[in-house]
């Protein structure tokens, strides 16, 4: 006995190859000219094959799929079964080699079987070639499939139809469902159907802790099917008697709805999942041809076609979402009986999925996301650079390779910084200026000279800054207390920005990074002064980068939590509460420079936030029992008295929310 196979060195092919080598008999694969090594990589996956696995030169585009008459007198009689799964299985590829594929080349394949007189013609079809049939879809159903608006669904169909009317030869029609990775090692060659989704997981998952609860669309069915039940099922039911002009459903005949599936996934990643799904058949009283109007407004679609790209996800997968068609098996369930092969469960294998998905696919895996990548060659500028946080970024940026300016109101700690990075970095190019942010003319000529020297900044990094940490109470006297900090850490930070973005503008690149605070986002009490200035700059960042998107140029904004630095110093409890170390805090800018994300915040950050959002009262009175707790330091007072040592309420208290100002 001996098969003939297209498709072979694809993935279902692959695994279907290697049930077919338990059995007897040689196994013919269809090889591309030009892809030998795609066939030499499906000999190394089984050694065992030995001379069994035999390929054939040939063009799945051209009639016989491009055999030679030698070829065709070598195989005539020989082929007792012919598996056609050679195909583009891509919603995204153009509808030209989408027809050339599938249906030129189910063409091709019906002719050659018919020529070396092959026993039975496989052809391994789709769910697909039921278009967007609204209902249930039986085996025996063909005629009645609807909406093939797309190249995709029509041509499955159409390669479907070709078998069904030209094939001459005994045959029998498989159908998958969307086929995944295999159950027991999630293993799949790329990127298709839910996984489009796993990047928008994986990027919920960053922001936010897994068990914080989500809203979410609900949809239609999906139906999700492992590869190695594909093959298992293929191969059992092609060796079956009496099964000809067969069509069979290989799917799950319980198939979840895509909000269900997602969550299951977002568990696999440890993502938080949905708790309230809303059915998206609530929209469907709206007319098609009103959505569809909305839906071709120019700003609709430049604005769904950003965000789609931004998470890897191809516009015709909305198509999905409402998914209309329910699939009968019953024959294929009739021929697996006795068989022991049923559809595994998607909970008992989505995490091997997520997990080699994860390891192996993830589009992250292939950008270089080197530190060096983003600065080598770029000029970097570092306000605050001579100390704490500026100059631990300093360091990381100058041994990426980047011209790096650090700056500070003293030379002498200037200069120090300079030989201290010099010294950890031998040729790293380090340039410093003095420059004072809180007034604005120093500014300017800080600008003017950057400018002059170096044609401006390809990175702005604003960290020079100034924190007060006093209530309200001990403030009605000092008013000049929210002038420096904001003259500080809103107008200086400004003013260099506004200084830098034309040279930005005019070169289409750039990248301004603004640490602001953890306490932003958690409203903390007694840093009304600093809050304030910082929850400025966070808001004109915000704005900036909505106008500045189309330039290329970025808007990172940093809510950094407390770090172990000069400026905590004169707050003696801060002694024994954890903090970030500088070094870490320099990771968080390094990672704000590779991935330009609009905000870099800690998930209790992000947290205390959605808090104050969902139930403000309940998060007031959080943080006036942390205003009781935490009384003013002794600095802040003016007086000179020795603090008392924290107690064990306030070390418990500020270890729980760590991070966070009190």
């Amino acid at each position: 006995m001996s098969y003939f196979v297209t498709g072979g060195t694809g993935f279902i092919g692959g695994f279907l190859i290697g049930n077919l080598l338990k059995r007897k008999g040689t196994i013919y694969v269809l090889v591309r000219r030009g892809s030998k090594e795609k066939f030499d990589a499906l000999k190394a996956r089984y050694p065992e094959a030995g001379e069994r696995l035999v390929a054939v030169p040939g063009d799945l585009t051209k009639p016989k799929l491009g055999l030679s008459a030698e070829q065709l007198k070598n195989l005539t009689g020989k082929v007792k079964h012919f598996f056609h799964l050679a195909a583009v299985y891509d919603l995204s590829a153009s509808a030209e080699s989408q027809i050339a594929a599938n249906i030129d080349g189910t063409r091709n394949a019906v002719e050659l079987a018919e020529v070396i007189r092959a026993g039975c013609f496989h052809h391994t079809s789709s769910i697909a070639a039921a278009g967007m049939y609204s209902g249930v879809f039986r085996e025996d159903m063909f005629d009645e499939a609807e909406g093939l608006d797309h190249p995709y669904f029509r041509t499955k169909h159409d390669s479907e139809g070709i078998v069904r009317k030209e094939c001459k030869r005994p045959y029998r029609i498989y159908r998958p469902g969307i086929v995944v990775g295999h159950s027991k090692t999630g293993e799949i060659d790329k990127i298709d159907g839910p996984y489009y989704f796993f990047t928008l997981i994986k990027r919920i998952r960053q922001s936010l802790p897994p068990w914080v609860p989500m809203m979410g669309f609900e949809g239609g069915r999906i139906n999700i099917v492992p590869v190695d039940f594909v093959v298992d099922a293929m191969d059992h039911i092609a060796h079956l008697k009496g099964l000809d002009k067969g069509c069979f459903h290989l799917t799950d005949p319980a198939p979840r709805r895509v909000g269900e599936v997602l969550n299951l996934f977002a568990r696999a990643g440890h993502a938080p999942e949905m708790t309230m799904r809303i059915d998206s058949r609530i929209f469907s009283f709206i007319p098609s041809s009103i959505r569809h109007a909305i839906g071709m407004l120019p700003p609709v679609r430049r604005i769904t076609g950003n965000l789609l790209k931004s998470l890897n996800i191809p516009a015709d997968m909305l198509k999905f979402f409402n998914y209309p068609t329910r699939f009968d098996n019953r024959e294929t369930e009739r021929a697996l009986r006795g068989s022991g092969i049923a559809v595994p469960e998607l909970s008992t294998y989505a995490w091997r999925l997520w997990d080699y998905w994860e390891r192996h696919l993830d589009p992250d895996l292939f950008i270089d996301r080197s530190l060096s990548s983003r600065v080598k060659g770029k000029v970097v500028l570092i306000t605050g650079g001579s100390s704490g946080i500026g100059l631990a970024a300093a360091k990381k940026v100058a041994v990426a390779g980047a011209t790096t300016i650090i700056c500070a109101r003293g030379m002498e700690d200037l200069e120090k910084a300079k030989a201290e990075i010099e010294a950890e970095s031998p040729g790293a190019k380090v340039v410093v200026y003095t420059a004072d942010l809180a007034s604005m003319e120093s500014a300017d000529e800080l600008v003017k000279k950057v400018l002059a020297e170096h044609g401006g900044v390809d990175i702005l990094v604003n960290n020079a800054g100034r924190s007060i940490r006093r209530s309200i109470e001990l403030s009605y006297d000092r008013f000049h207390d929210f002038e420096r900090t904001m003259q500080l850490n809103y107008f200086g930070s400004l003013r260099l920005i506004m200084g830098f973005l034309p040279s930005m503008t005019a070169k289409r690149k750039g990248h301004v990074i603004n640490i602001s605070s953890i306490g932003v986002l958690s409203n903390a009490p007694r840093f009304s002064a600093y809050v304030a200035s910082k929850a400025a700059l966070d808001a004109f960042s915000r704005c900036a980068a909505s106008e500045f998107s189309d330039k290329n140029i970025s808007f990172t904004i940093i809510n950094m939590p407390l770090v172990r630095t000069p400026m905590i110093g004169p707050t003696k409890m801060y002694d024994n509460v954890p903090t970030l170390t500088p070094d870490e805090a320099a990771d968080m800018i390094t990672e704000a420079i590779i991935y330009r994300p609009q905000r870099i915040a800690t998930r209790l950050g992000i947290f205390a936030e959605m808090l104050h959002l969902i139930s403000p009262k309940m998060y007031q009175v959080i943080l006036n029992t942390a205003f009781q707790l935490f009384p003013d330091s002794a600095a802040a007072k003016g007086v000179k008295d020795q603090e008392a040592p924290p107690s064990s309420e306030q070390v418990a208290f500020a270890s729980l929310m760590r991070g966070i100002h009190w």
